[in-house]
C-alpha cells in the first residue's frame, strides 16, 4: 500500500478515534436529570410540529434514566475510541466501534433528519468507521466466506 494511503488511514483513524473520545468524555460532563425534570422538559413539546424534538428527549433521556446504560456507551465509546488510536490494537477498535457509529447514524437519521450537517457528519464517521474495517479484510475474511473441504 502506497505511503499516502497508509497516511490517510492514519488520519482517519485519528478522525474516527477523537470524535469517540471526545463523544464519550461527553457523557459524563453533565449529571443524569431526575425523572420529573425529564417529564417536565417533555411536556413542553407535546404539539404536533414538536413531536421530533419530543422523540429525542424522551430517547435520550430514557437512555440516562436506565443508571447505566448512558454511562456504559460512553465508556465503551472512550475505551473504542482509545484502541483505534493506538496502532497496534486499531483495527479492534474500529470492528467495536462499528456497532455504535451505525447507532449514531440512524439516531441522526431517524431523529433528526431535518439538521443535514449532523446527518453528514455522522454518514462520515460511518463511512470512515466501514473503510477502516473493510481495508483489513484479509483478517475477517474467513469468519464470512467458509471454503469447502477438499
Amino acid at each position: 500500500m502506497g505511503k499516502s494511503i497508509q497516511l490517510l488511514f492514519i488520519a482517519l483513524r485519528l478522525i474516527l478515534g477523537g470524535m469517540m473520545l471526545y463523544g464519550g468524555i461527553q457523557k459524563f460532563q453533565k449529571p443524569n436529570p431526575a425523572p420529573v425534570e425529564v417529564v417536565e422538559k417533555a411536556s413542553k413539546f407535546t404539539s404536533p410540529d414538536k413531536e421530533s424534538t419530543l422523540q429525542k428527549i424522551l430517547y435520550i433521556n430514557g437512555a440516562k434514566q436506565t443508571g447505566y446504560f448512558w454511562q456504559l456507551l460512553g465508556v465503551c465509546e472512550i475505551f473504542f475510541g482509545l484502541l483505534l488510536l493506538i496502532q497496534g490494537t486499531g483495527f479492534i477498535g474500529a470492528v467495536f466501534l462499528l456497532p455504535i457509529t451505525l447507532h449514531i447514524f440512524l439516531f441522526h437519521l431517524f431523529l433528526e433528519a431535518d439538521e443535514v450537517g449532523e446527518l453528514m457528519q455522522t454518514a462520515g464517521l460511518l463511512g470512515i468507521n466501514i473503510l477502516l474495517v473493510a481495508k483489513e479484510k484479509r483478517k475477517w475474511k474467513n469468519l464470512l466466506w467458509i471454503n469447502p473441504l477438499p
